[in-house]
Parts: C-alpha cells; sequence; structure tokens
C-alpha cells in the first residue's frame, strides 16, 4: 500500500494489535514525522474466507426455503445477500477511509462528536490510516464513574447526536456498539464521544424517516397502539398483522 519502503513510513509500529476482529486488526503505530497514528489491516484471503462462508449460508437458505413453513416471511436469501453486501463493503477500507472523512467534515464544527482524520496518504483498499486518539468505551460504567464523569450530560448529548445523524444529516453510524463508541475523557465535567470503524453507515429515505420520527413521537407519548399502526404503515411489519397482538 506505501509508496516507501516501510522504514521511511514508520518511526515505530506495534507488532501487538490494539484491536481483532474478524475481517480485520488494528495496530498502533508513530510515523516518521512523529504523529501517532493507528493502522488498519484486512487479514489475508478474508474475501475467499467470506465467499465461502457465504456460499455455506446460501445452501442454508435453500434448505430454509423448502422445509420452513414460514419461509416466505424468514426470506433467507434475501437476509443471506444483505450479510453478503455489507461485509464486502466492510472488506473495503478506502471506502471506510471515506465514510469516516464525510462523517468527519459533518462534525468537524462540533464539540460533542469527535471522528478521527484519516490519512489519506498511506490508505489503500487493505489498508487504513487515522489519526490515534484516546478514549475508554462508552459502556465501561465503573470508569466513567471513578473519574468522575458526568453521565447524564453524556447521555443527552448521545440522544442529540444520535438525532442529528439521523435528522440533520440521514448519515449516520450503523454499527454503534460500545467498541465503536468512544469517551474523551480529557474533560470530565464537559464529556465527549469518539466515534470509530465506519465500516457499515447508513442512511434512510424520507419516508423512513418521517415514520421513524412519528414513532419517537408515539414512543414519547406512550401511544403504543399509534406505534403498532405506524410499524405497519410504513411497512417494517406485514399488512396481516393484527394490531392488537403488535400493541401488546
Amino acid at each position: 500500500a506505501f509508496a516507501k519502503p516501510i522504514s521511511e513510513v514508520f518511526q515505530r509500529f506495534d507488532d501487538v494489535a490494539l484491536a481483532s476482529a474478524s475481517i480485520a486488526q488494528v495496530h498502533a503505530a508513530q510515523l516518521a514525522d512523529g504523529r501517532e497514528v493507528v493502522v488498519k489491516v484486512l487479514r489475508p484471503n478474508i474475501e475467499k474466507q467470506i465467499a465461502e462462508d457465504i456460499s455455506l449460508m446460501r445452501l442454508l437458505a435453500q434448505w430454509v426455503n423448502r422445509l420452513h413453513p414460514h419461509a416466505d416471511k424468514i426470506r433467507a436469501h434475501d437476509v443471506v445477500s444483505e450479510l453478503e453486501s455489507t461485509l464486502l463493503a466492510e472488506c473495503d477500507l478506502q471506502r471506510e477511509a471515506a465514510n469516516a472523512s464525510l462523517m468527519r467534515r459533518l462534525w468537524q464544527n462540533s464539540t460533542e462528536l469527535k471522528v478521527p482524520e484519516v490519512i489519506w496518504q498511506y490508505t489503500h483498499p487493505s489498508v487504513m490510516m487515522q489519526e490515534r486518539v484516546y478514549g475508554i468505551s462508552a459502556d465501561n460504567i465503573a470508569e466513567l464513574d471513578r473519574l468522575g464523569i458526568n453521565r447524564k450530560e453524556l447521555a443527552a448529548k448521545a440522544v442529540r447526536i444520535l438525532y442529528q445523524q439521523v435528522f440533520r444529516d440521514n448519515y449516520f453510524h450503523a454499527d454503534a456498539h460500545a467498541g465503536n463508541i468512544w469517551v474523551d475523557i480529557s474533560q470530565p465535567d464537559r464529556p465527549n464521544f469518539i466515534a470509530l470503524d465506519f465500516g457499515i453507515v447508513g442512511q434512510l429515505s424520507e419516508q423512513d424517516q418521517y415514520y421513524l420520527a412519528e414513532n419517537f413521537m408515539a414512543i414519547f407519548h406512550k401511544d403504543y397502539h399509534k406505534i403498532a399502526k405506524l410499524h405497519v404503515q410504513a411497512g417494517w411489519m406485514p399488512s396481516y398483522m393484527r394490531l392488537d397482538e403488535l400493541e401488546a
């Protein structure tokens, strides 16, 4: 991925991975100019492994279609196709870098969410480099409390960030588990979020945005009948679904 010899790119490259997952792993490094970075590297032959796994899943989907009494509702082949497209997209780290760069641009003036900068000079479909950031996982409650983090303020910011991503930008982080969402602890009285790993991002149609907003309003008013009705109207639940059962 690098035009220069590795020895000219890095002053330090840590062999032990900071994070390791099924598709890639992340290493800490320091560039020759002194900048601290992280380098995400795809696992060797991962596309071949995914192709083999997807082939097995398609075979299982065929059995489901033949044998399961509710195969038309399960839509196994559609599930496998969705999984395949998502996994293949995650295998293109240059695409992830583009996702991260767009998210960073959308939030560049925010004091509530930080997105690490992509180092494009050293980014490639199989390697992505970003500036290194420091924080703790958002679900590490004990550590947040030990550091005196204001969790009420943090929760309010989380809601604002979610709503702005979905309704203002229509561009949201779609893999927001605690490993990808950190808390910046540099100012405990004014905690902020750090977003990592943009292999999966999402957008909604105007119709889905509308129905999602209506659902939120119904949830706030504890109007469960309206929630059930909206789910059917939006097509999120089948039209033959009994509203009273869904409401219950």
